[in-house]
């Protein structure tokens, strides 16, 4: 069995998990996991996250606000992220970002809320969790502007701007999709990654690794994505874990 596995990216307050989130976070630790950060995305979830950090010690939790999420905030949504990240267990502010997958027609809000944020982060002196979905070249714009501390979580660019991420200091997470069968880009970024810069992550309940493609996703299930960036880079499991953990305390602990 693996241990010290850290998973930098959950979601626990999702629905998905309604039935069974306390019984199913009790027994994670029993499968070598030493640590989640639940992260949010939206004030809703984010508060979520907070209070239910108060329950497990090895929980920790982001908050911030996502780019689907952007319309209709209160004005003080920066002021009411900002007293939340007073929580000692609060280690980033996260899941922000761009999304144009979804949303094309509101782009400057979510630049203008993906940049409040980051100046928020830099405020606090924390790290960033960023979201970026077909909008590399305004994410990437953005973050060499304002320079953040922080990771791209479930990351689908090339190699090309996985390059210019870490020229930026800033770390990788990998999650289920660099399993999936016809998985390209991630497979390709995965082998050329230093190990110093991944994080392993789930964005559970969301993308579930192969071979539990399209059921739930909790962080039990990370071995399966440390086994196959394993596998594509010629190591040991336990040594892609071992790495990313460090990564994790590296960036989120070292203040």
């Amino acid at each position: 069995m693996y241990k010290n596995i850290f998973d930098s990216h959950a979601h626990y307050t999702d629905k998905a998990f309604n039935d069974d989130r306390k019984e199913l976070l009790g027994s994670l630790q029993e499968s070598g996991i030493c640590g989640v950060i639940n992260c949010g995305a939206d004030l809703k979830s984010s508060r979520e996250a907070a209070e239910l950090s108060e329950s497990f010690d090895y929980l920790y939790f982001s908050c911030g606000v996502h780019p689907e999420e952007v319309d209709n905030l209160p004005e003080n949504y920066i002021d009411i992220l900002r007293d939340l990240s007073q929580n000692e267990k609060c280690i980033a502010i996260g899941e922000i970002g761009l999304d144009y997958y979804w949303r094309q027609d509101n782009k400057e809000l979510q630049k203008k809320i993906f940049i409040e944020q980051l100046l928020l982060a830099r405020e606090l002196k924390l790290p960033v969790i960023i979201h970026s979905r077909d909008a590399h070249e305004d994410t990437l714009q953005i973050l060499k502007e304002y320079k953040p501390q922080g990771v791209l979580h479930c990351f689908s660019g090339s190699v090309e701007m996985a390059k210019e991420i870490l020229r930026l200091g800033m770390y990788i997470g990998l999650g289920g999709a660099v399993t999936f069968k016809n998985a390209r880009k991630p497979v390709e970024v995965a082998e050329y990654l230093p190990p110093d810069r991944l994080l392993l992550e789930t964005d559970c309940p969301y993308m579930a690794p192969v071979p539990m493609r399209g059921k739930r996703n909790d962080s039990s299930l990370i071995p399966h994505i440390a086994e196959k960036i394993g596998e594509i880079k010629g190591i040991d499991p336990q040594t892609v874990i071992d790495a990313a953990t460090e990564n994790v305390k590296a960036l989120f602990f070292s203040k």
